[in-house]
């Protein structure tokens, strides 16, 4: 730690930092990463707002590869996370655009791979991997473990940043905000938002067939005390069916 910058910026839990206050005051190169230290980061950080959409999207998998591997919070995942929120707003990812030309093949716009980061973060530091890091290393799982901790701290500041996006014009955006926003809910001052969470639940599964979205959402509404059979369809039932039988085989 140096005197100008703390090793990880630690705003309040319900408040963003800048973005680039965020980038300049962490000491990225004190971080840990799956691949040893964060000193990349800032660069492929700042890369992710370029207006050209082919160096947003190299950049984007850059930064995210660094702190994604084996479901595991990272030091450095957490001012990473932090960023991602902080710049869903900025000009060039609220732009949801093509990223593509006659010549170029199309590529997902950066908006909806951030808010798809931010959900497999989320779930990633949720209260089931908590529970299951207690079964497997005691009671003081979490204590010991402070990146996840740190994640989880800062829950209400990331969802400040997805909640807005609940209502986007782009039905992609709007279902990738959804599934981020249901793991960051779990925090306690968070759990209020789930009857507005309910609505957006039941209209996604009036509306997509994609099948990680369905589940994550149903099993949600299980876990928040909803009946489901009404909202379930027949690949529902099926999908349901088939991971009972895997279960069963695992656990057998």
């Amino acid at each position: 730690m140096t005197n100008s910058r703390s090793r990880i910026e630690n705003p309040r839990s319900h408040e963003l930092p800048h973005y680039q206050a965020l980038l300049d005051g962490t000491d990225w190169a004190s971080l840990a990463t799956p691949r040893g230290t964060g000193d990349a980061l800032p660069t492929a950080l700042a890369r992710i707002l370029s207006p050209d959409p082919v160096v947003r999207s190299a950049a984007t998998d850059d930064a995210l590869r660094e702190v994604t591997h084996q479901n595991t919070i990272y030091e450095a995942t957490v001012p990473v996370a932090l960023y991602v929120a902080a710049i869903l707003h900025h000009p060039a990812i609220a732009a949801v655009d093509s990223g593509h030309d006659a010549d170029m093949p199309r590529h997902r716009p950066t908006l909806v791979r951030l808010l798809e980061w931010l959900s497999a973060t989320a779930y990633d530091a949720d209260d089931e991997c908590v529970a299951h890091g207690e079964r497997h290393y005691g009671e003081d799982f979490l204590s010991e473990y402070e990146a996840m901790r740190a994640f989880r701290d800062l829950r209400p500041a990331i969802f400040s940043a997805v909640h807005s996006h609940l209502g986007h014009d782009n039905a992609e955006v709007r279902d990738a905000a959804f599934i981020a926003a249901i793991p960051l809910a779990e925090h306690p001052v968070l759990t209020a938002h789930r009857t507005e969470l309910v609505g957006h639940a039941r209209r996604l599964l009036a509306t997509s067939t994609d099948r990680y979205n369905r589940d994550r959402v149903l099993d949600a509404m299980k876990a928040w005390g909803h009946d489901t059979s009404d909202l379930e369809n027949a690949d529902d039932i099926a999908a349901r069916e088939r991971y009972a039988r895997l279960k069963a085989e695992r656990d057998s």
